[in-house]
C-alpha cells in the first residue's frame, strides 16, 4: 500500500485534500454545546389542585397517576412531589440514549388511562407533559428603571407578553414563572353572605351563570326561507372584563324586594392569580421566568434565541420596563469551549517544536507537521458524520489526540532519517525499505490505541455517553492517523526529504544535544544487559509499583466530575415551618446584603425569590441567583465560586433565625442543581410518614457526626402543626346539611375555587372566590362561615365541626412510588462524593428494618460510572492483549508488552494524588490514554527486538540494540504527547477543573510509562521469551548458510 502512495504522491495529496474538505464543511455545521446528551431523559408531568393539602394531592392524584406509569421504554425512576400551595409534580427519568419524544408519548398515554380518576377541578385546570431537565438553563426577569412598577404589574406583564413567546422558543422545555398574571379576585365576607342568607357555592353558581360568552347564532342564517333579505350575527352575553362589571352580578332578591348584588358581599379586584412568589433584583421588585431546557436540546442554540426573543419584545415594553438575565449558564460555556480551543492551538505549537528539536530538519519538521490539520479535519468529519457536536468532551479528546496522531508520522520520518543516514540510500529507495519494515508497527500501535478506546463506546448510561465522546473522536483520530502515515506521509518523505550529508559536522545546540543524546542512549543499552542480568531485584521493585498502584486506587477518593467555578452561586433560605411571608423578607435583605456589600468584589447582582426554592415552595422558604463577575475580575483562588459560597455559609449559617447555605453549581447541572450528593430515603416497609420522618432524622444526627460529610440536610419541608377539621357527618345529616355543601363552603372560603374566566386587555384570565383575608386568619373564624340546610336555615360550621392541632408536611415526597424524603448533602473538606456516598450508604445500614436509600440525578450517574470503571479497565487491556496477540502470532510476546501497564498507571495515579485531585470520569479517561501510550512505546521496543532477534541476535543483544534503535522515536512521540497535554494541566479559569483532572493524570502516566518502559519492556521481553521459549527464532545450520 505504501509503494502505490509512494510513487503516486499526487493521489495522495487527492485523498489528504479530500479528508480536510469533508472536515472543514463539518466544522461549519456542527453545534456546540458544553457536553452532549449527557443527563437522561425526563418528562414532567405537572397539574394544580387549589386549596387542597399535600396529603390530599398524594392520595387523590399523584398515586393514581403513578401506579399507571408501567411499561415504560427505558425508564429509570420516578419522583414526585405533592405541596399544599397546590402544585402537582411527577418527574419521570430514562435512560441516557431513550428518545425524549418516545418517552413523552409513552407517558400521555398511560396519563390518559388515570385522567378519568382524578378530581374535576385538576382536569379543567389542565395536567401538562413536557420533555424538561433537571435544571435551570437561565433566568430572564423584568424590572423597572425608577423602581416605582410593583412586583404584581411586572409579573402580569410577564406571564401575559413574554411567557408564551418564550415557552415557543425552539429548545426550551419547562418554564418556572416567578410572579402571576391578574385574576379577578372575588374576596368573600361571610359576615354578609350569613345577613342575606347565602353560601360560597350561591356566589360561584351567579357567575357561572352570568360571565358566561354564548353562541347567539345569526338572523337570517343558513339555510334561510326565500327572501331573506338581512343576515347579520347576534350578540348576547359575553365575558366580563372589570370588577364593576362583576361587582353587578346578580345573587338574589330578599323578601323585601332589594336586590343583591355581588359587590354587596364580596371585595372586587384584579390581583395576582398566585401568591406564592415574589421576585426582587437587587433590592428593586421584579418578576422572572426561570428556563429549564428541553430534553435533548443544544444549550448554546437555546439561550441565544431567547436572547434574540427577548430583544424583539423589549422594543414593545412599557417605556419604563426593562429585561434582565439575573442567571445564564451558557458563558460558562462558550469561555470554556474557547479556552480548549486555545489549548489546542497551543499543544500544536508545543508538538511542532518538539518534532523539530529531534528531528533538527525543516523538512523532516514539515512531514509529521501537514498531518495535523488533515486528521484533525478529518476528525471533524467523522463527529460530523456519527452526529456528534463540538463540545468539551469532543476537544478534549482532540488535545489528547494531538499528541498521538503525529505518533505515526514521527515514526515514519524518524525511520526514513535512520535508513538514509545507516544505508546511505535515497530518500525515495529508503521510504520504501522504511516502510517495509514499520508497516506492521504501525498497524499494531493502531489496533491498541483502538483496542484501548473502542470498550469505552459501549457503556451505558449517562457515563456511557461521555465515554463514547472520547472514544469516538479518539479512534477516529487514530485510524486517520495511520491512513495519512501509510499514504500521504511515505509521499512526502519520498519528494520532500533530502539526501543526509554525512560529512556534516553538527555543532551549536543541536550537537550538544545529539551528543547528549547519544550517550544517554549509550547508557540506556547497557543498563537493559545490567537489568537482565539481575532481573530478580527489578522484578521486586515492579512488585513494589503494582503494589503502589493499588494503594494508589485505595487511596484517591473517587467523583463524578470535578468541581467546576460556573460564574452563578444559588442561596437557599429555610425559616422555621409555620414563618410568614413577612417574617421571611427581612432575611432574605440580609442575605442580599451581605452579598452586594461583603462580597462586592466578586458579586455582580442578585436576584431573590420569596416562596420559592428548591426544597418546595412555601411563605418560609426563598431562593437567590447571584451573578458574580467576569472571570477575568476573578483571578485570585478565594475569587472562586467555591471559596464565596463557603466563606458566605460562615455568615448565613451562623443566623439564628432561619437556615440559610449557598452553594455552587454542579458540573453538569442537567443531573441535579445538588452539588454534592443527592438521595431519597424510602419507605419500603410502608412504616408511615412519621415513621419515616424520625429514621430521616435519625439519618441526619448521624451524618452530623461523620466527619467527611458536610452539610447534611433535607430538601424538602419539615413537619409543622395543622389544624385538622373533623366533620360529624351524622350531625351535619341530622341538620339537614349536605355533605357536598360542607366541602364546597370550606374549598372555596379557606382554599380558593376557580370558577371561570374574564377578558383583560385583549387576554383571557381567571376568576378566582376565596374568603377575604380577614375572614380566614384564626381557626375561631371557621365559625363565621355558614352553610345552608335544606330547610333554608343557616347553619355554622361550629354545629358539625371540630378542629383540633397535629403535626403534618406541607410538602410530601415520593420516589419509584414509595413515600420518601429528599436529603442532599457535600463531603467536608478534604473528601469526595464518592467518599461521603460510601459514608451515607453506611449509616442507612444503621436505621430501622424498612428503610432504605436511593441517589439520585449525579449521585446515580456517579454510583453507575463508579461500578463501570473496573470493567472498563479490565476490558481494554484484554482486548489489547487479543489485539497483540493476533498481530504477533503469539500467546507470550503480548505479555512483555501487557506488563508495562503498571508503570504508566503509577504516575498517573501519583500526580493526580499530589496535586489533591480525584479518581473521575476525566482521570478515567486519561488512564486509559496513559495505558495506549505505554503499550505503543513497548511495541516500537519489541516489535524491532523480535525483528533482531529473528535474523540471529541474541534475545538480550536484540532487545538492547531495539531500545537504541527506538529510543529517540519513543522520546520524541512521548514528549509531544506530554507537552500537547501540558496546557491542559496548566489550565486556569473557566473550564480548568475538567482540564486540569485530565491533563495531570495524563502528564503524570507519560513521565513514568516512558522513563520506566525503556528499561523495563526490554527485560520483560527477555523474560518471557526464556520463560516461555524460543519459538521465533530458528537458528541457521551452516548449510543454510551458505
Amino acid at each position: 500500500m505504501a509503494k502505490f502512495f509512494i510513487n503516486r504522491p499526487i493521489f495522495a495529496w487527492v485523498i489528504a485534500i479530500v479528508i480536510m474538505l469533508a472536515g472543514t464543511l463539518s466544522i461549519l455545521n456542527l453545534p456546540v454545546s458544553m457536553y452532549p446528551q449527557i443527563a437522561p431523559p425526563q418528562v414532567s408531568i405537572s397539574a394544580t389542585y387549589p386549596g387542597a393539602s399535600a396529603k390530599t394531592i398524594e392520595d387523590t392524584v399523584v398515586q393514581i397517576i403513578e401506579q399507571k406509569m408501567t411499561g415504560l421504554d427505558g425508564y429509570l425512576y420516578m419522583s414526585s412531589t405533592s405541596e399544599s400551595s397546590g402544585r402537582i409534580n411527577i418527574t419521570l427519568t430514562f435512560a441516557a440514549g431513550t428518545n425524549p419524544d418516545m418517552a413523552q408519548v409513552q407517558v400521555q398515554n398511560r396519563l390518559a388511562q388515570a385522567q378519568s380518576s382524578l378530581p374535576e377541578v385538576v382536569q379543567r385546570l389542565g395536567i401538562t407533559v413536557i420533555k424538561t431537565t433537571a435544571s435551570f438553563l437561565k433566568v430572564v426577569g423584568l424590572t423597572s428603571k425608577s423602581g416605582k412598577v410593583s412586583e404584581a404589574e411586572l409579573g402580569d406583564y410577564l406571564v401575559s407578553r413574554v411567557q408564551e413567546p418564550l415557552s415557543r422558543v425552539e429548545g426550551v422545555g419547562e418554564v418556572q414563572v416567578f410572579g402571576s398574571a391578574f385574576a379577578m379576585r372575588i374576596w368573600l365576607n361571610p359576615e354578609k353572605l350569613y345577613e342575606y342568607g347565602l353560601t360560597p357555592s350561591d356566589v360561584t353558581a351567579a357567575i357561572q351563570a352570568q360571565n358566561v360568552q354564548i353562541s347567539s347564532g345569526q338572523v337570517g342564517g343558513l339555510p334561510a326561507a326565500k327572501g331573506t333579505e338581512l343576515n347579520a350575527t347576534i350578540t348576547s352575553s359575553s365575558l366580563l372584563e372589570t370588577p364593576e362589571q362583576f361587582g353587578n352580578i346578580f345573587l338574589k332578591t330578599q323578601s323585601s324586594g332589594a336586590q343583591v348584588f355581588l359587590k354587596d358581599v364580596a371585595r372586587i379586584e384584579k390581583g395576582p392569580q398566585m401568591y406564592e412568589a415574589t421576585a426582587f433584583f437587587n433590592g428593586k421588585p421584579s418578576s422572572a421566568i426561570a428556563i429549564k431546557l428541553a430534553s435533548g436540546a443544544n444549550a448554546l442554540r437555546t439561550s441565544e434565541l431567547v436572547d434574540e426573543k427577548m430583544k424583539e419584545l423589549s422594543q414593545y415594553f412599557p417605556q419604563d420596563y426593562e429585561y434582565i438575565i439575573p442567571f445564564d449558564t451558557t458563558p460558562f460555556v462558550r469561555i470554556s469551549i474557547k479556552g480548549v480551543i486555545q489549548t489546542l492551538m497551543e499543544a500544536i505549537v508545543l508538538v511542532v517544536l518538539v518534532m523539530y528539536l529531534f528531528l533538527q530538519n525543516f523538512r523532516a519538521t514539515l512531514i509529521p507537521t501537514i498531518a495535523v490539520p488533515v486528521v484533525v479535519l478529518g476528525t471533524f468529519g467523522v463527529l460530523g458524520a456519527m452526529g456528534y457536536s463540538i463540545n468539551m468532551l469532543t476537544m478534549f479528546a482532540m488535545v489528547l489526540a494531538i499528541g498521538l496522531l503525529v505518533d505515526d508520522a514521527i515514526v515514519v520520518v524518524e525511520n526514513v532519517e535512520r535508513v538514509m543516514d545507516e544505508e546511505r540510500l535515497s530518500p525515495h529507495d529508503a521510504t520504501e525499505k522504511s516502510m517495509k519494515q514499520i508497516t506492521g508497527a504501525l498497524v499494531g500501535i493502531a489496533m491498541v490505541l483502538s483496542a484501548v478506546f473502542v470498550p469505552m463506546a459501549f457503556f451505558g448510561g449517562s457515563t456511557g455517553v461521555i465515554y463514547r465522546q472520547f472514544s469516538v473522536t479518539i479512534v477516529a483520530a487514530m485510524g486517520l492517523s495511520v491512513l495519512v502515515a501509510l499514504t500521504l506521509t511515505p509521499a512526502l518523505c519520498a519528494t520532500i526529504l533530502r539526501p543526509i550529508k554525512h560529512d556534516k559536522k553538527q555543532t551549536g545546540f543541536f550537537g550538544w544535544f545529539n551528543r547528549v543524546f547519544n550517550s544517554g542512549a549509550q547508557s540506556a543499552t547497557h543498563a537493559v544487559g545490567y537489568m537482565t542480568g539481575r532481573w530478580k531485584r527489578f522484578i521486586v521493585i515492579y512488585g513494589v509499583i503494582i503494589a503502589g498502584v493499588v494503594f494508589g486506587f485505595l487511596k484517591i477518593p473517587t467523583a463524578f466530575m470535578p468541581d467546576e467555578d460556573q460564574g452563578s452561586l444559588m442561596v437557599q433560605i429555610t425559616l422555621p415551618e409555620g414563618s410568614t411571608r413577612e417574617q421571611t423578607l427581612p432575611v432574605i435583605e440580609r442575605m442580599q446584603n451581605y452579598m452586594l456589600t461583603q462580597e462586592k468584589e466578586n458579586v455582580e447582582s442578585v436576584m431573590t425569590v420569596a416562596g420559592f426554592s428548591l426544597a418546595g415552595m412555601g411563605q418560609n422558604s426563598a431562593m437567590a441567583f447571584v451573578k458574580l463577575k467576569d472571570w477575568s475580575e476573578r483571578k485570585r483562588p478565594d475569587q472562586k465560586a467555591q471559596a464565596i459560597a463557603a466563606r458566605a455559609n460562615r455568615t448565613l449559617m451562623s443566623w439564628k433565625d432561619s437556615f440559610a447555605f449557598g452553594f455552587a453549581l454542579p458540573p453538569v447541572p442537567e443531573l441535579g442543581m445538588a452539588d454534592g450528593f443527592d438521595l431519597y430515603l424510602q419507605d419500603l416497609g410502608g412504616a408511615g410518614h412519621a415513621a419515616l420522618m424520625d429514621a430521616r432524622n435519625q439519618m441526619l444526627g448521624m451524618a452530623q457526626q461523620n466527619p467527611l460529610l458536610y452539610n447534611v440536610r433535607p430538601n424538602g419541608k419539615e413537619d409543622a402543626p395543622q389544624l385538622q377539621l373533623n366533620i360529624d357527618f351524622s350531625k351535619a345529616a341530622a341538620l339537614g346539611v349536605s355533605v357536598s355543601a360542607v366541602n364546597s363552603a370550606l374549598s372555596t372560603a379557606w382554599g380558593s375555587t376557580y370558577v371561570n374566566d374574564f377578558y383583560d386587555n385583549g387576554r383571557i384570565k381567571q376568576v378566582y372566590v376565596q374568603g377575604d383575608a380577614d375572614y380566614r386568619q384564626r381557626p375561631e373564624d371557621l365559625d363565621k362561615w355558614y352553610v345552608r340546610n335544606d330547610q333554608g336555615k343557616m347553619v355554622p360550621f361550629s354545629a358539625f365541626s371540630s378542629a383540633e392541632w397535629k403535626f403534618g408536611s406541607s410538602k410530601l415526597e415520593r420516589f419509584n412510588g414509595l413515600g420518601a424524603v429528599n436529603i442532599q448533602g457535600a463531603p467536608a473538606a478534604g473528601f469526595t462524593t464518592g467518599q461521603a456516598m460510601l459514608a451515607m450508604e453506611e449509616i442507612a445500614k444503621s436505621l430501622p428494618y424498612g428503610f432504605g436509600l436511593a441517589w439520585n440525578g449525579i449521585s446515580f450517574q456517579e454510583r453507575q460510572a463508579g461500578a463501570q470503571a473496573g470493567a472498563l479497565y479490565a476490558l481494554s487491556i484484554l482486548i489489547v492483549f487479543l489485539c497483540l496477540a493476533a498481530l504477533y502470532e503469539s500467546w507470550s510476546i503480548p505479555i512483555a508488552v501487557i506488563m508495562v501497564v503498571p508503570l504508566g498507571v503509577i504516575g498517573a495515579l501519583g500526580m493526580t494524588g499530589a496535586f489533591g485531585m480525584n479518581n473521575d470520569i476525566y482521570f478515567q479517561v486519561g488512564l486509559l490514554t496513559t495505558i495506549g501510550l505505554v503499550s505503543k512505546n513497548a511495541i516500537l521496543i519489541v516489535e524491532f527486538a523480535k525483528e533482531l532477534h529473528e535474523k540471529g541476535m541474541s534475545i538480550v543483544e536484540a532487545a538492547a540494540q531495539a531500545v537504541k534503535l527506538r529510543l529517540r522515536p519513543i522520546l520524541m512521540t512521548s514528549l509531544a504527547f506530554g507537552l500537547g497535554v501540558l496546557p491542559l494541566a496548566k489550565a486556569a479559569g473557566a473550564g480548568s477543573g475538567a482540564q486540569n483532572a485530565i491533563g495531570i493524570g495524563v502528564l503524570g502516566g507519560m513521565l513514568t510509562g516512558t522513563f520506566l518502559c525503556i528499561f523495563f519492556v526490554p527485560l520483560f521481553y527477555v523474560l518471557i521469551i526464556k520463560l516461555f521459549g524460543d519459538k521465533t527464532h530458528k537458528p541457521q545450520t551452516d548449510g543454510e548458510s551458505k
